[in-house]
């Protein structure tokens, strides 16, 4: 009996990985739009607890964080490791109960979020339960990646699964620490931390997942698909190196920069800012290394959309990373620190770097996996100029907001007491607020035209194939 031959590598999970994180773009950043514009418009709560903003912001934060940027990197990853290595996936099997791990996991915080079912932990949620499945699924998802590139073909391991594994090692410990929690019934549980050394636990693990997770993750993204889609080697591999070992290296130490004028022994705060502004050099050389990529081949832009995302990326990655590091000193965290300018930067990395070369990256698989090109080319640099104009918006309107917002916190008058009550500058904020939204809805109906542009590419690859079975059966 004639079997089937087995395809040489495993790129249907990648599809469904693919779909699914384009799925949540959509879904995430329309909550994110929700709940931007129940801040500049608060009837929009509708004086419902599973409406409230203290409920649906966790909710989008992990849908795009978590779901988005999740399954992104899952397809990214198991798609690219495959081509780099020259072998199928370790263990189909593995890579399955990853997918649909992964999704209950998302459907439960969906469920469990608005219900205010929380830790309480800024990017940690989620309660013990949902922790230890992520922490399950995570290494089905780490250990089949590792023995993929265990069984490579190549001789050489290529950079960007270099930036994938240093990912996966520290989200693994990372996550399992700051979890670490007394349950007290199946859906509440306190962190074994207590007091600064919690916050400290906290941060060290909130700023290193968007070390590792989102920056050393996507750099594993960009690394594979710039030259790929640009068809260019990288410009320099000597620089990719070193870019990985000095983040590697250089992130863990940055966690207290958050927690600035705390209880924090000061000696810390002064640490995660010396070593922030010392990791301005590999972030814009690992910059300056992709945007180079393109040497002697810029007029790829000109007609070249997804290429387009990936470089427009990279220059939102090299802002955000001199951002960053800046707003950690002292002297800028003393008018930063709890306003809106912290919005805004974070939105600079996520909507700027993080999505946008996942948008590339995804647009690049889509011609890849269906074996077609893209429904609509147009619809593609539609997107870009959406996304790109709201990002700015939304980023533009919380600097403006958040510097206002310092200033106005720290006037005195003549006498010594507060110019400003803290209603008035919640005040002198809904202009900036509406912006947000508004900049926040852009960038929205651009990701909702890729999902309309990705389905019709996926439904024009499965008419072809129909078609060119049936003329071949003819």
């Amino acid at each position: 009996m004639a079997t089937t031959p087995v395809e040489k590598y495993n790129f249907d999970v990648v599809r469904w990985f693919t779909i699914m994180a384009v799925v949540y773009l959509v879904v995430g950043t329309l909550v994110g739009v929700y709940v931007a514009s129940e801040l500049a418009w608060p009837f929009l709560n509708f004086n419902m607890a599973e409406l409230s903003f203290g409920r649906l912001r966790p909710l989008h934060t992990n849908a795009v964080i978590f779901a988005f940027g999740g399954c992104t990197l899952m397809a990214t990853a198991f798609y690219s490791v495959q081509r780099t290595c020259g072998v199928r996936l370790w263990s189909d099997k593995m890579a399955w109960f990853t997918f649909w791990g992964w999704n209950i996991i998302i459907v439960a915080a969906v469920i469990t979020l608005p219900l205010g079912l929380t830790g309480g932990k800024e990017y940690a949620e989620l309660e013990w339960p949902l922790d230890i499945l992520i922490a399950v699924v995570w290494l089905a998802y780490s250990i089949n990646f590792v023995m993929t590139v265990a069984k490579r073909k190549t001789s050489h391991i290529y950079v960007s699964n270099w930036f994938f594994m240093g990912m996966m090692v520290m989200i693994t410990y990372l996550h399992v620490v700051n979890s670490l929690a007394i349950p007290v019934s199946m859906w509440k549980s306190y962190s074994v931390f207590s007091g600064v050394q919690d916050a400290m636990i906290q941060w060290w693990w909130g700023h290193n997942a968007v070390g590792f997770y989102l920056t050393a993750g996507f750099l594993g993204i960009m690394y594979y698909f710039v030259p790929k889609q640009a068809n260019r080697p990288v410009f320099s591999y000597r620089l990719s190196v070193i870019h990985f070992w000095a983040l590697m290296f250089g992130y863990v130490w940055l966690g207290a920069h958050h927690l600035q004028y705390t209880a924090l022994p000061d000696w810390t705060g002064s640490l995660g800012a010396a070593v922030s502004l010392a990791m301005i050099i590999p972030s814009w050389g690992g910059a300056i290394n992709g945007m180079m990529t393109l040497s002697g081949a810029w007029d790829k832009l000109r007609d070249d959309y997804i290429l387009r995302f990936l470089i427009m990326s990279l220059a939102f990655y090299a802002m955000s990373t001199f951002e960053g590091p800046v707003m950690s000193s002292k002297t800028v965290n003393a008018l930063s620190h709890y306003t809106d300018w912290t919005v805004g930067h974070v939105h600079s990395g996520a909507l700027g770097w993080v999505a946008m070369v996942a948008a590339g990256a995804l647009y690049h698989m889509v011609e890849k996996l269906w074996d077609t090109k893209m429904y609509s080319a147009k619809l593609v640099n539609l997107h870009f100029w959406l996304a790109t104009i709201g990002a700015v918006v939304y980023i533009t309107a919380m600097w403006v907001s958040g510097i206002m917002q310092g200033l106005m916190w720290r006037d005195y008058d003549e006498f010594g007491t507060l110019t400003y009550t803290f209603a008035e500058s919640v005040a002198a904020m809904h202009p900036y607020y509406a912006m947000r939204a508004i900049g926040g809805m852009i960038y929205w109906t651009g990701g909702a035209i890729m999902l309309y542009n990705v389905v019709m590419t996926i439904r024009q690859a499965v008419g072809q194939r129909s078609a060119s079975v049936a003329t071949a059966n003819a």
